[in-house]
């Protein structure tokens, strides 16, 4: 399995406004890819930014290839991240998960 995380960080008054499309648009995009295992939105607050990760499973590399397309270390945006993001960071970070 292999774990995928993304990172974007959005001014914090567009920060639940954001949340909401990362929940009702994001998650459900992710989770109806066949091969994904799982796919979280982790969120936090800094000062005036808020710091979203979307971590998601999958079974393999083509899996996310499935997902994210064939160059799939980078990162793939929605229509509406230009709106509420400081910044488009190009890549993804990969790991392999192992269980006990």
């Amino acid at each position: 399995m292999i774990a995928r995380i993304w990172h974007g960080a959005v001014p914090l008054e567009k920060s639940e406004v954001y949340l909401g499309k990362m929940r009702s648009i994001a998650l459900p995009d992710y989770e109806r890819t066949p091969g994904n295992r799982g796919a979280y939105c982790l969120h936090r607050v800094d000062g005036s930014l808020a710091h979203f990760q979307m971590l998601t499973f999958w079974d393999d590399v083509d899996a996310i290839k499935r997902f994210a397309g064939e160059d799939y270390q980078q990162a793939r945006y929605y229509d509406f991240d230009d709106d509420f993001l400081v910044e488009k960071e190009p890549f993804v970070i990969h790991f392999e998960v192992y269980e006990r």
